[in-house]
């Protein structure tokens, strides 16, 4: 099978099968990932809180996203490789943003962006999508204006909310968009948005019946703390392996465990008065 594309994702949703999106941010877990049968490597600007230590993924430079988008791509040959807008990025001019966009297909040969919504999105997505880049949208809970929209909760969970939302996610298909992610509603809402669009949905926290699910990969796989939500599974705690990998090599330096022989270059008396014969001389 060759790399995933925007019409193979497509093509899932009409034949009613599920899409598999997740994080990466660097080359050896993108490679562990796409080994492992992911339609989708999203290369997002979560990478700011769990990488970087930001507070926000507002803080998120387009530099450091192409940074670590070059990384993932090395290590992805089979995935859809998609690199997440920056807040700073689409926070200009609709020119700028497209500009932008064409760096992450062509400094880091990701087959597709994705925006989250704001204002004036619809015509900045129109306008990528004529330059010839595939886009995903982004609707519901968008981490990158969060605060300034109360917070990291549920959307949609009142009418007129709802109502919004299913006409952002109608209003970015009709601009171009490929595909829309749908973090946080309701699971009758993503349902709803799911049955109204013909391409497909990736739920974050949205429920079962999104036409996929993406997933941060350090919340899958335990690895970072700062941060539990709620609809993300964990399905290892690689953090605690890490700490008690840790623990345990200090205490064999300490104790001189480590390095044991196995881990040390030797060699013979003889072979050490020969080698000393040849520096002297």
């Amino acid at each position: 099978m060759g790399r995933v594309a925007v019409d193979d994702l497509r093509r899932r949703k009409a034949q009613g099968g599920k899409i598999t999106m997740l994080t990466a941010y660097d080359y050896p877990m993108a490679k562990l990932v796409d080994e492992s049968g992911v339609d989708v490597v999203l290369v997002g600007d979560s990478l700011g809180m769990v990488v970087l230590g930001y507070e926000t993924t507002a803080a998120v430079t387009m530099e450091e996203m192409l940074h670590h988008a070059r990384a993932v791509r090395r290590g992805v040959s089979r995935a859809m490789l998609v690199g997440d807008m920056p807040l700073s990025a689409i926070n200009g001019s609709a020119k700028d943003a497209v500009r932008h966009a064409k760096r992450f297909v062509d400094d880091a040969a990701c087959e597709a962006v994705k925006v989250e919504w704001r204002a004036g999105i619809v015509e900045t997505v129109r306008d990528m999508v004529a330059a010839g880049i595939p886009v995903m949208g982004h609707v519901g809970l968008t981490p990158q204006t969060a605060t300034e929209e109360g917070g990291y909760g549920v959307r949609g969970k009142d009418a007129d909310s709802a109502s919004r939302i299913i006409e952002q996610a109608a209003a970015l298909e009709q601009a171009g968009a490929f595909a829309v992610v749908l973090e946080c509603i309701p699971d009758v809402v993503a349902k709803e948005i799911t049955g109204r669009l013909k391409g497909p949905t990736i739920g974050i926290g949205s429920g079962p019946h999104c036409d996929g699910q993406v997933v941060v990969i350090y919340d899958l796989i335990g690895l970072y703390e700062r941060l539990k939500p709620r609809f993300a599974k964990r399905y290892a705690n690689v953090a605690d392996v890490i700490r008690q990998s840790v623990k345990t090599y200090v205490q064999e330096v300490n104790s001189g465990a480590f390095p044991g022989k196995a881990q040390t270059a030797t060699m013979s008396p003889e072979e050490f008065e020969r080698l000393k014969r040849g520096l002297n001389d």
